[in-house]
This record gives structure tokens, C-alpha cells and sequence, in this order.
């Protein structure tokens, strides 16, 4: 007769919390210079309302992260466009722990930009291992206003 695993609790809130992310299609959006950073789902191009649920599913549990790092520029006839590449770290980290791989992808970005074109840089970190097309990125840069920020006061 086989025994029955023995009740993980860890294991069964990781796997609901990767649901929620699974089916919100939840993604990190942060642009530069304005500083602005929020929630969207990277599928439909909407914002995600802050809420409790799906803030603790993406920071409190390691993912597979895929970071896409792109350069914002407009040309000089005015046409946006951006430079891009696509990360995917290798094993599962907490949010908190991405800022060093992700500061150094966008200061490659932006060291391989355009200087006269380049107006700001921005990156879209996705909890699980997705391939993200440029029109799916430029859609979600373009729904934050990545090409109209203004940079804050700094203090």
C-alpha cells in the first residue's frame, strides 16, 4: 500500500500563488526617468490595480524571472522606437533580489543607444519563463506613457 506525501503548506501557497500570477499574466513595469513602476498584465496591455493578493504572490515566493530591458528613444522625424534585449536569469529569485541583474542590463541598454535619440529606458520583469515580443513590449511601454514622462523633482 503506498503512503500519502505528507501535507506541504509551503508547497501548496507557492503553486496558488503562482496561479494568481499565471492567470492575471502579471508583469513589472518600471520606466526611467520619471520613475514610475507599477503592475500591468503584459497579455492584454492593462494596468493591474495594487492589491494585496497579487503583491504578496509576486514578491514573497522565488520565480523564474524574464526580464526584458529596453532603450526609449524617438528619432529626429519624431517616430518612437526602442532597443531591446531579453534576460532570463538562471534559477528562482525574489523580487527583491533582481535589482543588480536588472541595473545592469539597462545601463548596457543605454550605452548602446543612440545618445541623441535616447529620452529614458525602461524594463517589464515577468514572473515565469515567457518570451515577450517587441509589440507586446512596445504596447505595454506606450499604456504607461513611457515616451510622455516628465522626470520627478528630486528632493
Amino acid at each position: 500500500m503506498k503512503r500519502r506525501k505528507p501535507n506541504n503548506p509551503r508547497a501548496r501557497l507557492e503553486r496558488s500563488c503562482r496561479a494568481i500570477l499565471s492567470s492575471n499574466h502579471v508583469a513589472v513595469v518600471s520606466i526611467s526617468p520619471s520613475g514610475w513602476q507599477g503592475m500591468v498584465n503584459w497579455k492584454l496591455a492593462r494596468r493591474i490595480p495594487p492589491g494585496r493578493q497579487v503583491a504578496d504572490a509576486l514578491c514573497d515566493i522565488p520565480h523564474r524571472w524574464t526580464i526584458y530591458v529596453a532603450g526609449l528613444c524617438v528619432d529626429q522625424q519624431g517616430h518612437r522606437y526602442m532597443k531591446s534585449i531579453e534576460a532570463m536569469p538562471d534559477g528562482n529569485y525574489l523580487a527583491a533580489h533582481l535589482t543588480d541583474v536588472i541595473e545592469t542590463c539597462v545601463l548596457d541598454q543605454r550605452a548602446s543607444c543612440n545618445p541623441r535619440h535616447l529620452i529614458g529606458s525602461g524594463w517589464i520583469a515577468i514572473p515565469s519563463q515567457v518570451t515577450l515580443s517587441e509589440d507586446q513590449a512596445f504596447r505595454i511601454f506606450e499604456m504607461v506613457g513611457a515616451w510622455n514622462q516628465v522626470q520627478q523633482a528630486s528632493a
